[in-house]
């Protein structure tokens, strides 16, 4: 969790009711040589929030699906066109949620397991590339780079993953973490 630098204190909160559900897939193939690894993308460069930072493929939950875990693989098939079938794509569990209080989404991190490594395609208009590092990088021995910026005018300490020259910090750094933790025991 990011730690205000001036010695303020800042409180963690509770997704408020106005909070909008959204699902990532966090999604464990094997590659060529069997090293477990996961999709993340870099998100293009654009006027918002969440522009070029390093995400799961996913987003907001749109009537038709029936949960989380139909969020999450829509959401992943329209970003890196992940055909689920053909990658043998099995739903195993969730994350705890998390709460990203710039955009109010309440995300839930849908855990998947692939039969063998998907075929990926970035969707041009949200996705400047495709990044697949291996889980290895996420356990609880894992290097972090601790970093010190002013994000939207809060003075701000955190800690991320170095990962294909990117840091990869916030909502998920944190979804990383959880899955560390678990995969670590």
């Amino acid at each position: 969790m990011p730690v205000l630098t001036s010695g303020q204190q800042r409180l963690r909160l509770d997704p408020p009711a106005t909070a909008r559900e959204a699902a990532v897939l966090v999604l464990v193939y094997p590659d060529a040589d069997g090293l477990a690894r996961l999709v993340l993308t870099e998100r293009v460069t654009y006027d918002g929030h969440h522009s070029g930072e390093v995400s799961f493929p996913g987003g907001k939950a749109e009537p038709e699906d029936a949960d989380a875990a139909a969020t999450a693989l829509r959401e992943a098939a329209e970003e890196v066109e992940l055909d689920s079938d053909a990658a043998g794509v099995e739903v195993v569990g969730a994350l705890e949620p998390v709460w990203i209080p710039v955009s109010d989404f309440r995300i839930t991190p849908i855990v998947a397991l692939a039969a063998r490594r998907p075929i990926l395609a970035p969707q041009p208009t949200e996705v400047a590339r495709i990044l697949e590092p291996p889980v290895a990088a996420f356990l609880p021995d894992a290097p972090l780079q601790i970093v010190e910026r002013n994000v939207r005018g809060w003075p701000l300490r955190f800690g991320g993953y170095p990962i294909d020259g990117l840091h990869v910090w916030g909502a998920t750094a944190r979804i990383l973490g959880q899955l560390g933790a678990l995969l670590g025991e």
